[in-house]
């Protein structure tokens, strides 16, 4: 079952492309994350992570956004670079330890884990309202002025499925 809101969010260790180890919750340094599971043959993540690069430049600093990918790290780092990632990209395949844990319904799903550890967001799919909200409550955690990074009329759809 996907993890729900208000529970502590599943500890991990998990390998990035960059070869460095990160731990939840140590890495995190009392931070704000975002987890974003996905895989690299994902149309919907395809639309998703223009969207999602957004929150790095609209929050440069006092958080952290990990993509969780669910396959091999060479396809894992191509997909990267081609949907320019600056953020670490880790590795759960083929175990899909963390997957286990989290339970994604869907990619991309994303968690937004609080300071506290705790999920205080998830959502899966593609839907700019819950990209907006995401934003939203993730500029709160971080004390920063709300930005919309998923504006309606920019000729995406507003929401399609995972």
């Amino acid at each position: 079952m996907t993890l729900e809101v208000g529970t502590l969010a599943s500890h991990f260790t998990l390998l990035g492309t960059d070869g460095q180890e990160y731990f939840l919750p140590q890495s995190m340094e009392g931070r704000p994350a975002v987890l974003v599971f996905f895989k690299t043959t994902c149309g919907t993540c395809d639309l998703a992570f223009p969207y999602i690069n957004r929150l790095v430049e609209a929050y440069p600093e006092g958080w952290h956004l990990w993509a969780v990918s669910q396959d091999p790290p060479d396809s894992s780092a191509e997909y990267a670079a081609s949907h320019a990632m600056s953020y670490p990209v880790l590795l759960d395949a083929p175990a899909y330890a963390v997957s286990r844990l989290y339970d994604p319904p869907a990619t991309p799903t994303l968690f937004l884990v609080d300071r506290r550890g705790r999920v205080a967001y998830t959502t899966a799919g593609f839907s700019k309202d819950d990209l907006n909200e995401l934003s939203r409550l993730l500029a709160m955690e971080i004390g920063a002025e709300p930005a919309v990074i998923a504006p309606a009329g920019d000729g995406k759809p507003d929401f399609k499925p995972g």
